[in-house]
C-alpha cells in the first residue's frame, strides 16, 4: 500500500496542528513521526530507497480500516528535488499545502531556530546574512536559515505543478486553519475522499513565545521583499492577501 498523500509545507503554517487533526481519522494511517524528511534528504535519498522504499513503508502501521496513507514534511514544498522524486514515488500523490504570510513565516522560523539555539543572530541580522548563508550551502538547499527564501510561494507551487495537475493540490490558508479549523478539516477529508468527522477541538503544536516582537524595520523590509511576490500569488490564485501587507498593531519601535 503505497503513500497515497503528503502534507508538504509550508513550514511554520500549522503544518503540525494540521498532523494531529489527521491522525483523529480512522480511515487514515500517518507515519509513526511527522516529518520523515525522505524526499527532502539530497545527502541520502539514494542510499534510503536503495530497497525500493522498504524502510520509507516500514514507518507505517496500517490497519484493516485505512484507506489512505500518509504523511506530513513542511519542507518538500521549498525542497527543488522533492516533487520529482514524490512523482516518481506516485504520480498519483495527493498533496496538501499551507500557506502563511512569508513575512510572519519568516519571523516564526527564526523565532524557532533562536528557541532551539541554533540561530545566534538577531531577525534583522539574520536576514542580512541569509543570502550569503544560502550561497555558502552550495550545492546543497538551506535548511536551517531560509527565513525569506521560503516564502517565495509561486515558484515552489510552479514546481509542483510541473509534475502533478491541479486537482491532485489542495492549497489552504493558514488563517482559515487558525479561525475556522473545522471547516477547514472538512475540506481536507473531502480531498482525500474519507468521511467527514463530527467537530472537533482546536489543535494546537510547537506554540513557542517569541524572544522578541518583530520591529517596524523588520516589517517594511519584509513587506518590500515579499510585496511583487504576494500580488502574484493572488493573481496565480485568485486569493486576497491584502491583509498580509498590512503591518500589526503590536510592532516593536526600532532601538
Amino acid at each position: 500500500m503505497k503513500v497515497g498523500f503528503l502534507g508538504v509545507g509550508v513550514q511554520k503554517a500549522g503544518t503540525s496542528a494540521l498532523d494531529a487533526y489527521l491522525r483523529t481519522h480512522p480511515s487514515l494511517c500517518m507515519a509513526k513521526v511527522k516529518e520523515v524528511h525522505l524526499f527532502d534528504d539530497d545527502q541520502t535519498y539514494f542510499k534510503r530507497t536503495l530497497d525500493g522504499y522498504a524502510a520509507y513503508h516500514r514507518l507505517f502501521d496500517p490497519l484493516s480500516s485505512t484507506q489512505l496513507i500518509g504523511e506530513i514534511t513542511p519542507a518538500y514544498m521549498y525542497w527543488n528535488e522533492a516533487p520529482r522524486r514524490i512523482w516518481e514515488y506516485n504520480p498519483a500523490m495527493k498533496l496538501i499545502a499551507v500557506l502563511r504570510n512569508p513575512i510572519t513565516r519568516a519571523y516564526s522560523q527564526w523565532n524557532m531556530q533562536r528557541h532551539v539555539g541554533i540561530e545566534p543572530l538577531p531577525f534583522w541580522d539574520a536576514l542580512h546574512a541569509e543570502m550569503q548563508r544560502l550561497r555558502d550551502s552550495v550545492p546543497f538547499q538551506n535548511r536551517k536559515f531560509s527565513y525569506a527564501d521560503r516564502g517565495f510561494y509561486t515558484g515552489q507551487l510552479r514546481r509542483l505543478w510541473t509534475f502533478f495537475p491541479f486537482e491532485q493540490v489542495l492549497l489552504l490558508r493558514y488563517d482559515d486553519l487558525r479561525r475556522e479549523p473545522n471547516a477547514t478539516i472538512d475540506r481536507v477529508f473531502d480531498f482525500l475522499g474519507v468521511e467527514r468527522l463530527p467537530p472537533m477541538p482546536p489543535q494546537q503544536a510547537h506554540v513557542r513565545p517569541y524572544a522578541a516582537r518583530m520591529t517596524q524595520r523588520e516589517w517594511d523590509y519584509l513587506s518590500s521583499v515579499f510585496e511583487f511576490e504576494i500580488h502574484a500569488l493572488e493573481r496565480m490564485l485568485g486569493w486576497d492577501c491584502a491583509e498580509w501587507l498590512r503591518p500589526p498593531p503590536d510592532l516593536a519601535k526600532d532601538a
